[in-house]
């Protein structure tokens, strides 16, 4: 099998068994910290065994099929033949593409914000696009997730949207989304149809355990509320419940509007603001202020890390990687994984995964 030289299944097996037997310690709860990173570490082994065995099921399959039809001479096996090798590529493309996600973070959940750039109108829709690309891409993952707070435009798209991701590696995967995204198109709001270009950022950290230890001093806080509006019911529209907590010295904004009350809206926006300050302290002692810093530059030109192009031709490319494609469409619909593995491949050796 071509793909054994990248998963080591006995060592695998051998860390699980040994991690195992530590959360059967009598004193394994005493530091609930390391407990819960001992048991999430169980869990993203479990996970990687559990996706080995269904590789080389599929694997297996096929081996079957293809044996029967030598056997027996049985070309009406040809269909079936086909969609057991399909299903085998895909799970093989999804196995190899997880391997590469080594990063001590990667399996983290993760919070995914989009704030669009300069250009009113243009730009809102444009984040809006963005904010409907990634809600299908979650969907076609598996992902859980809940959009914690989302701001309409004034007459189209959104000012801010951000979206809390869960599911497997969810870090791993969306970090390579983070930069700005440039969309060339006609504009369906000028009378004129020209061809304009608009930017959007999205930024996309890791979504740590709540045991994370992060001091906050609360006199650095400045605690807005405000009339919630967009997606979540009638309700949000009756009281002040919307939250958007400044972290003054760090410059950090969070908001939440999705729950009904503004003691929970709070709630979670804390906790959005501890994952904020913890990644922030975790980049600076692991020397990636540069990294940090390049991922927040202007919304405009020059430092786009994608373009959409739907005129006068379609290509949607990765200027880091130089992947493209000409399916605009299924970009749009969230078909976004050869972009990812391209990204991946791109950093492995560089950024630790």
């Amino acid at each position: 099998m071509r793909y054994g030289g990248i998963f080591d299944h006995e060592a695998l097996n051998a860390e699980m068994v040994e991690s195992k037997n530590k959360s059967l310690a009598s004193d394994f709860w005493d530091d609930q910290l390391q407990a819960q990173q001992i048991l999430r570490r169980i869990h993203i082994l479990e996970t990687k065994v559990n996706d080995w065995e269904s590789l080389v099921s599929k694997e297996e399959d096929c081996s079957v099929l293809f044996e029967l039809a030598d056997e027996e001479n049985d070309e009406s096996l040809a269909s079936d033949i086909t969609q057991a090798v399909d299903l085998f590529q895909t799970t093989l493309d999804d196995f190899e593409l997880r391997q590469m996600l080594s990063n001590e973070d990667d399996p983290l959940d993760a919070i995914l914000s989009i704030h669009p750039g300069a250009g009113g109108t243009e730009s809102q829709d444009w984040a809006l696009m963005l904010f409907r690309m990634y809600t299908h891409y979650f969907e076609n993952k598996g992902f859980e997730y809940k959009v914690l707070d989302f701001q309409p435009g004034d007459e189209a798209g959104l000012k801010d949207a951000t979206i809390e991701v869960k599911g497997d590696f969810a870090f791993g995967f969306l970090k390579a989304e983070n930069g700005i995204h440039r969309l060339v198109r006609i504009s369906p709001f000028d009378a004129n149809s020209r061809r304009h270009t608009s930017f959007a950022s999205v930024f996309i950290y890791p979504l740590f355990d709540n045991e994370i230890e992060v001091t906050i001093d609360p006199s650095d806080l400045r605690i807005d509320t405000y009339r919630a509006s967009g997606a979540g019911g009638q309700h949000v529209n009756k009281t002040d419940s919307a939250i958007r907590i400044t972290h003054a010295p760090s410059g950090i904004v969070v908001q939440c509007q999705n729950e009904r009350s503004q003691h929970k809206n709070r709630e979670v926006a804390m906790k959005m603001l501890k994952n904020r300050l913890f990644q922030l302290e975790r980049e600076k002692e692991l020397a990636k202020k540069q990294e940090r810093d390049a991922s927040k530059t202007d919304i405009a030109w020059g430092n786009q890390i994608r373009s959409y192009v739907f005129h006068p031709y379609t290509m949607v490319k990765d200027h880091r990687t130089k992947e493209e494609t000409g399916n605009i469409q299924a970009v749009m619909d969230g078909y976004i994984d050869n972009f990812i593995k391209a990204y991946l491949l791109s950093t492995m050796g560089k950024l630790g995964g």
